[in-house]
């Protein structure tokens, strides 16, 4: 049986995790004050999604690239995967709220960018960070992994190339006479989230997993509730395990998808935060089906608790993509 007061500290520094997530937040924050009060450069939330030609690629892309990512969507009218992929792109462009800038190419009247970029087949999406082109993935990707090669794109903006982004103007019309987008600013959550700490640290795992998800229900992007929430969940799937008895059934039966995914879940617990990121990618890789998924996911769980900053998750990120495409 496990602990009452068993702890995530051996897992992942969760002071600098929430420091982290603090930080990111102060950041946005500061944007949007930036944005409200008129800040220089703030742009609509239009311009997070542009369509571009030849005539415009230098101002438009490689111009752009040096203050904020261009992930660019090569698509056609007559491509179905890319009437799939295209809408999913544009939303996260809005929701990640001016951290990269989506532009679109109808290949089929820009041949010459197509070829430029070596695009073989669509839908293709590439990056350009800093007057760099790189390539992201060929075909509709799942959301998950698709943020997750965002994720990374951002991060290596940030700290390679200084580029913090753009700022947004929620207020800004996208078209003459439309209507301003208003939103309605979220929290304060403080005293929910510090119920939630609390409800941890007493053992009152059910507790904290609703505290966390009362904030969610009414601020799905609060980071730290995210993150508490997958550390909470987590304790509870450990909670009454036999650890003898869940590791030896996974080694004993290495292509028993289930048994992985318990003992992945204890792995990380005791803080071998590689063995368990491991474990899953190499599920992955053996199954099919529903098996894949379900170890898919629980892999990109295991992301969220540990927190999309952290090098060994850029690492798993980067072998489940190998094993996925």
């Amino acid at each position: 049986m496990q602990p009452r007061n068993m702890s995530m500290s051996g897992v992942v520094d969760l002071a600098a995790v929430k420091a982290a997530q603090e930080a990111k937040a102060k950041a946005e924050q500061a944007r949007a004050e930036a944005a409200r009060q008129g800040g220089g450069g703030a742009v609509p939330p239009a311009s997070l999604v542009i369509d571009v030609d030849e005539a415009a690629f230098e101002r438009d892309v490689l111009q752009r690239s040096t203050e904020v990512p261009v992930v660019i969507d090569f698509w056609a009218e007559w491509c179905e995967p890319c009437k799939q992929l295209s809408p999913l792109l544009e939303r996260l462009a809005t929701e990640y709220n001016g951290r990269f800038v989506l532009a679109k190419i109808d290949v089929d009247a820009n041949q010459m960018l197509m070829q430029q970029f070596g695009v073989q087949g669509i839908p293709a999406v590439f990056a350009v960070v800093a007057g760099q082109a790189l390539p992201l993935f060929q075909g509709a990707a799942p959301e998950a992994q698709i943020r997750g090669t965002l994720d990374q794109l951002i991060q290596v903006g940030e700290e390679r190339f200084g580029l913090t982004g753009i700022v947004v103007d929620p207020d800004a019309s996208d078209a003459e006479g439309a209507a301003p987008v208003v939103e309605t600013p979220a929290g304060p959550y403080d005293a929910l989230l510090e119920a939630a700490v609390q409800a941890l640290d007493a053992g009152d795992l059910a507790g904290a997993v609703q505290a966390y998800k009362n904030v969610l229900s009414d601020d799905p992007g609060n980071t730290e509730a995210k993150l508490g929430l997958g550390q909470a969940e987590l304790l509870q799937r450990v909670q009454g395990m036999d650890p003898q008895k869940v590791r030896a059934e996974a080694a004993q039966n290495p292509g028993d998808v289930p048994a992985q995914i318990a003992a992945a879940d204890l792995d990380l617990v005791g803080g071998h935060v590689e063995d368990a990121f491991g474990r899953l990618v190499d599920a992955v890789a053996r199954s099919a089906g529903d098996d894949r998924d379900a170890a898919r996911v629980r892999l990109l769980e295991l992301f969220e608790v540990v927190g999309g900053d952290d090098p060994r998750v850029t690492t798993a990120r980067t072998a489940l993509a190998r094993v996925l495409f």
